[in-house]
């Protein structure tokens, strides 16, 4: 089955973290980056990125929401420098043609180390304004960056936990791969509804008996009627 996990990939311990509605959905129609998560997901989120060696996401998340990507609570950035580490997580971006905004946020706020895989569809001014602000670039021939030859440079890297942020089209391709490990999804109570509405995972999608199946190891039910699901990912031997 094409989800089958390649044990010859060396790669990190991967995670996608998602907040999502009742109906699945991970924005509006209107890909505006709708509000999802409550302060208490917030902060949950906070933690993951401050104990995770990178965070990562995909081109149109990228391009379109330009996110930080940054450890928001002082104190949690004061524990990963008492831990050696730089005070926010590696950035990574992963992104067809790297047409980053002038002023990117994911570029300038927080100090952090940043990893752009892209492909030869960006072009050559572009791969040099981002080497100029010491962004590593890392150039894959094709239309699309090959998923399974970027973990194995993440892992030369030395990340060891990847926390991955969607969106839809990266998550999927990442699972269809039989690269992720876990998934955890806060499930807001909202429904957007929206056949153009994203949801976790896109792309072309599966057949059902190509559907990836999950283990359930963790259930939390929040007081403002949010729900926390912890799921590993199973694959056959």
């Amino acid at each position: 089955m094409i989800w089958n996990y390649n044990k010859r990939v060396t790669r990190p311990f991967v995670f996608i973290n998602v907040a999502m509605t009742a109906d699945g959905k991970i924005d509006t129609f209107a890909r505006k980056g709708a509000g999802i998560s409550s302060q208490r997901d917030k902060d949950r989120v906070d933690r993951l990125r401050a104990e995770s060696d990178a965070v990562m996401v995909g081109g149109r998340t990228l391009l379109d929401e330009d996110p930080k990507l940054t450890v928001k609570s002082e104190a949690l950035r004061e524990e990963r420098i008492a831990r050696g580490l730089a005070p926010n997580p590696i950035k990574v971006g992963v992104v067809s043609e790297a047409k980053l905004k002038t002023h990117s946020k994911f570029l300038q706020e927080g100090g952090a180390r940043i990893v752009i895989f892209t492909t030869q569809r960006t072009s050559k001014e572009e791969l040099a304004s981002l080497r100029e602000q010491n962004v590593e670039v890392f150039v894959h021939d094709g239309e699309r960056v090959n998923l399974s030859e970027m973990m194995q440079a993440l892992q030369g890297l030395g990340i060891k936990r990847l926390m991955v942020e969607g969106g839809g089209t990266l998550n999927f391709e990442l699972i269809r791969l039989g690269l992720v490990d876990e998934v955890s999804a806060y499930v807001a109570p909202m429904i957007f509804g929206g056949e153009k509405a994203p949801t976790m995972a896109a792309g072309v999608g599966l057949e059902r008996i190509e559907a990836v199946p999950l283990k359930l190891i963790h259930v939390e039910n929040w007081d403002e009627g949010g729900v926390l699901l912890h799921y590993k990912l199973e694959r056959s031997k």
